[in-house]
């Protein structure tokens, strides 16, 4: 007797193919997870930026900066696809700065985050607010 018993010739020609078919199911779900994973981060880091483009806004604010100036530092801390507002209360002036997250899928999922930072005004003590925040805070 050489080889291999005839039930064990039949089984091995009845499991080919069975790792690509395995393959080909299990390939679509590890992708979907990994592009999750990444849209995940990218937004982690979408979060991080709008975070700082919000409290450098709002330190301008503070200092007497005009709402240009503000819009300004926000786009380049935060990316040019991020908006910009600003508000004022009283001596309190706030920034809020929103944009979407990017990733693999980030154009499909409408996630919008948000960032917000508010801070006193450095110029109240020479006086009110300028005229400029004021008039980007009531449109704002």
């Amino acid at each position: 007797m050489t080889g291999a018993p005839e039930a064990v010739r039949l089984r091995r020609a009845n499991d080919r193919g069975a790792v690509t078919a395995e393959f080909a199911v299990a390939l679509p779900a590890v992708l979907l997870l990994l592009a999750m994973l990444l849209t995940g981060a990218a937004a982690g880091v979408t979060q991080l930026r709008l975070e700082e483009g919000a409290r450098a806004g709002a330190r301008a604010l503070a200092r007497g900066d005009d709402s240009a100036a503000v819009e300004r530092i926000v786009r380049t801390l935060s990316g040019a696809s991020a908006s910009a507002a600003v508000a004022a209360e009283g001596e309190w002036l706030s920034v809020t700065v929103t944009d979407r997250v990017g990733g693999p899928l980030g154009s499909s999922i409408p996630w919008t985050l948000t960032a917000r930072a508010s801070t006193r005004s450095e110029t109240m003590a020479a006086g009110p607010i300028p005229a400029a925040v004021a008039a980007a805070a009531g449109a704002g």
